[in-house]
């Protein structure tokens, strides 16, 4: 089997990040030290000689690079300086712009002036989209949706929803097809489909399991609502429960249980999902945007405009769908409905780049952990599982 051999790969990933890893002498400290490096796999030792060799395939095909939840130990502890942990993020930046086939990924993370004019751009797009379909603010009741109809909102949702799935799934499968042929399992492999959904999304994604156990690891130890793994955790709730409850919102609308725009009650159960859900967003974009500011952990300490483009739209989100919630118990005013539109804007830019940003990021680690939940087990394993309990 021929490998290919590509000399530009290490020079392409500076593009993507303070990659460092030609100082890597392949000691193996960050394997020995990372919590995830098993008899199985040589990680991060592994991708490091990936850029090196210039194996651009073979870092592309790996599922390792997702699995990397960038705790900081490896660059802590490397004796060159060769800050394998940022290597591992660049990577990943990288390899969402190798699997978009539109281009726009890789000007979005390696062009700064690019993401700025292309978010503002978008942005004033999208505001001047529905301003040219806005009807009348009125002043003795705030109606939010006589300023921007809600029949607009639900088509446009749904045709940028259509597009950001045809968008997402041009990259996720060209992300499975190299993940796939890079597991190497023979022919014949049998599976247990079902008990990896749990493994993957269950204990990982939702469960954040190996970010909580290993992911804590510099000072003294932090109270558990402070930690990383449930900032985090909590962005991604937040993010997961709000969804959950405009699709529930809509489909209650859809069967006439409920009429657009109607008063509900806090304890209204898609809207108290809804706020539980937006609390969360709130006090994990916060904590990360604070963190990130300080630069308090090695994983924080280098910052892409991806990063911040992503964590700021994502607050945004938070805070205008806030204000909106507490517009019924405030006095009428005009601002409601510029803060509704910016809502919109937000929400709108966020959606259409969810296949280019942190959400391709999302998608492709939930995938990655997939396909490694679904790793046969060892003659080991299987023995053991067979044995008699005693």
């Amino acid at each position: 089997m021929s490998v290919r051999v590509d000399s530009n790969l290490l020079t392409e990933l500076k593009k993507y990040g303070d990659v460092k890893i030609e100082s890597c002498f392949n000691c193996g400290n960050c394997t020995a030290i990372c919590q995830l490096s098993t008899e199985e796999i040589n990680f991060p030792r592994k991708m490091n000689r990936f850029a090196q060799l210039g194996l651009r395939d073979n870092l592309l095909s790996s599922k390792e690079l997702w699995l990397c939840d960038y705790c900081g130990e490896c660059s802590t502890t490397c004796p060159r300086q060769a800050d394998p942990g940022e290597y591992m993020a660049s990577a990943r930046r990288y390899a969402i712009a190798a699997y978009d086939p539109t281009g726009l990924a890789k000007m979005l993370y390696t062009s700064p002036i690019f993401s700025i004019a292309f978010l503002i751009i978008l942005a004033v797009v999208i505001g001047a989209f529905f301003l040219s379909f806005s009807g009348t603010m009125p002043m003795d009741k705030v109606n939010l949706f006589s300023f921007i109809p809600s029949g607009l909102i639900h088509i446009v949702g749904i045709a940028v929803g259509i597009v950001i799935i045809l968008a997402a799934l041009a990259g996720m499968i060209s992300m499975i097809r190299r993940t796939i042929t890079g597991l190497g399992y023979p022919k014949g492999t049998r599976f247990d489909w079902v008990g990896a959904i749990w493994k993957a999304f269950g204990q990982e994604v939702l469960g954040q399991l190996h970010y909580r156990q290993d992911c804590e690891t510099e000072g003294p130890v932090k109270p558990w609502y402070t930690q990383k793994w449930f900032a985090h955790g909590s962005m991604l709730w937040g993010f997961l429960g709000l969804f959950i409850a405009t699709a529930l919102d809509y489909l209650l609308e859809l069967v006439h249980m409920k009429a657009t725009g109607t008063w509900v009650p806090l304890w209204y159960p898609t809207r108290l999902l809804g706020t539980i859900a937006g609390i969360f967003l709130l006090y994990g974009t916060s904590t990360i945007f604070i963190r990130r500011l300080r630069k308090d952990d090695t994983s924080y300490e280098k910052s892409s405009i991806s990063d911040w483009a992503f964590l700021t739209l994502m607050w945004l989100a938070g805070v205008t769908g806030f204000i909106l919630e507490l517009i019924d118990y405030l006095p009428p005013t005009g601002v409601s409905y510029w803060i509704f539109l910016a809502h919109l804007v937000v929400v709108g830019e966020l959606l259409l780049l969810a296949p280019f940003s942190k959400f391709a990021h999302a998608i492709y680690r939930s995938i990655a952990l997939y396909l490694w939940a679904l790793k046969p087990s060892t003659d080991k394993e299987q023995a053991a599982s067979a044995a008699p309990a005693d």
